[in-house]
């Protein structure tokens, strides 16, 4: 149901916004999944960062995954301290994609998402900002927002380019309306799998808090525009954090 959204998801890593960045240190990690082994990599943070950061890739059936350029972006945003934040940032492949083990499934890719989520709880012990963009972002809704046991240490949803159709069928993500951690939609204005109205009725739909915010001229891959998916994620987080 997702491959069309998935052609074009670039996989190749991209540079940062331009400014001067600041080195972290990356590990590699495998965590214990649901259908085994998950690939993963982790920019750590300042020691005394209040909150850490997981970040969902697209569609691995199109190419996505942890290395996608739009997770790269937004993980520096909320990673890097010349962005204000330098937390904590974990990124890992879905069940089938890289070195995870495990097949693609479609949906189930939400457990994954959960078991990231408790190795992140439970590695930092503090709040979790949850970021997924595209597929990743479907996958993180379906996650968090069942997530009834831990819900206190989601601090807030971040759903980069949700499709709301493709191939003729339109995607719908009523579990929303109960999810009551802060919310944010940003998207292009321009995304050929979201047209701004069915994405605005979507967001309507959300418990309350939520934001959407749309990107003027940007495609569904923020295409020519990460520097300004960068700076509107940045400044949605200046306002939920600082």
């Amino acid at each position: 149901m997702w491959r069309r959204i998935a052609v074009g998801m670039a996989t190749t890593t991209a540079p940062g916004s331009g400014s001067t960045l600041t080195r972290s240190c990356l590990r590699s990690l495998d965590l214990k999944g649901p259908a085994g082994r998950l690939e993963a990599l982790l920019n750590e943070g300042s020691p005394d960062a209040p909150y850490a950061a997981l970040l969902c890739h697209p569609h691995p059936k199109g190419g996505g995954t942890l290395h996608n350029k739009v997770i790269y972006r937004a993980m520096k945003v909320v990673n890097d301290a010349a962005w204000g934040f330098g937390w904590p940032a974990l990124r890992f492949n879905f069940r089938g994609t890289g070195l995870s083990e495990g097949v693609h499934d479609g949906l189930a890719e939400s457990e994954d998402v959960c078991a990231a989520l408790d190795w992140l709880e439970n590695e930092y012990k503090r709040p979790v900002v949850l970021v997924g963009f595209s597929f990743g972002a479907a996958m993180a809704i379906r996650a968090c927002c069942s997530r009834n046991a831990n819900s206190a240490t989601l601090a807030s949803l971040i759903a980069l380019g949700l499709p709301t159709e493709a191939e003729g069928r339109r995607y719908e993500y009523r579990s929303l309306a109960r999810c009551s951690v802060p919310k944010f939609f940003l998207s292009g204005d321009h995304d050929q799998y979201a047209p701004a109205s069915q994405l605005a009725q979507i967001v309507q739909s959300a418990a309350q808090p939520r934001q959407l915010a749309l990107i003027a001229g940007a495609d569904h891959f923020f295409t020519g525009q990460l520097d300004s998916m960068q700076q509107a994620l940045q400044a949605w987080l200046r306002g939920q954090f600082q």
